[in-house]
C-alpha cells in the first residue's frame, strides 16, 4: 500500500484500495467461497453470490470456516481443496478483478486504509508479565 500511495503521489494520479478477496470473488458466479493463504495455518475467506460479497472477509482456521450455501471455491488451490467443493476460477486477483472491485471511481478517492483481519502478535509490555 505504501508503494502504491507513493507512486500515486509522485505521478499525481489517484490510487484506489481494493480487498483482494473482492478482486477474486467479484469475478465469480453463483454461491462461491473465496479462500486465500493467511499463513499460520489459517485462511482469509469471504462468501459471494454472483460476484457480490455476502459474508466476510475474515480469517480463520479452515475447519472453522462455514462454506454456507457455497457450491464452489475460488482462490488458493491448496486451500480450496480443503472444503470438498468444486474449484473454480479465478485463483488469484486479476487486473480485471482489481478494477472491478473498486467501489467508487472518483478523482479524489478516500485515503488508503489497511484491512486488518487478525489481532497483532505484539503485546504491550504490561501484558507480557
Amino acid at each position: 500500500m505504501a508503494t502504491a500511495a507513493a507512486y500515486g503521489h509522485a505521478l499525481q494520479i489517484p490510487v484506489y484500495g481494493v480487498c483482494s478477496l473482492d478482486a477474486i470473488g467479484g469475478q465469480t458466479s453463483g454461491d462461491t467461497l473465496v479462500v486465500t493463504d493467511a499463513r499460520r495455518r489459517e485462511v482469509y475467506w469471504a462468501r459471494y453470490r454472483d460476484g457480490v460479497r455476502t459474508a466476510g472477509p475474515a480469517v480463520n482456521a479452515p475447519a472453522d470456516v462455514d462454506p454456507g450455501p457455497a457450491r464452489a471455491v475460488a482462490g488458493s488451490p491448496e486451500h480450496a481443496a480443503l472444503f470438498g467443493l468444486p474449484r473454480c476460477e479465478p485463483v488469484y486477483p486479476t487486473p480485471a478483478g482489481l478494477v472491478g472491485a473498486v467501489r467508487e471511481w472518483s478523482d479524489n478517492p478516500p485515503p488508503l486504509m489497511p484491512l486488518y483481519l487478525r489481532r497483532p502478535d505484539a503485546k504491550p509490555l504490561a501484558a507480557r508479565t
